[in-house]
């Protein structure tokens, strides 16, 4: 029973992660404002804290990556937006991964 309330647990940590990675896909695509960057650095953060919590370190490997990229454009350093969009596409492939591997 522990395992199956667990992995419901899972199921649903990945949903809503999966509508953090929709924000920030939306937030990477208007990068260049301080309040995307911001925005964007916060949900990276959520999801680095929390992911290793349902046991998803990949996730939340992905997500610390992505945090220092955010961090970098929140400084104005344009040039890592390439870099940020690559970070939010793995994460929404790791997070897909996992939802299919918990059915």
């Amino acid at each position: 029973m522990v395992d199956q309330e667990l992995d419901e647990l899972r199921r649903e940590f990945l949903a809503e992660s999966a509508a953090k990675v929709s924000e920030m896909e939306a937030n990477v695509d208007g990068g260049r404002s301080p309040a995307a960057a911001e925005r964007l650095t916060y949900l990276a953060h959520q999801l680095k804290g929390s992911g290793g919590s349902y046991g998803f370190e990949r996730i939340s490997e992905e997500a610390a990556e992505l945090e220092k990229v955010a961090e970098r454009l929140m400084h104005g350093e344009a040039d890592v937006l390439e870099s940020a969009r690559e970070r939010v596409a793995n994460l929404r492939a790791e997070i897909e991964k996992q939802a299919k591997a918990l059915g």
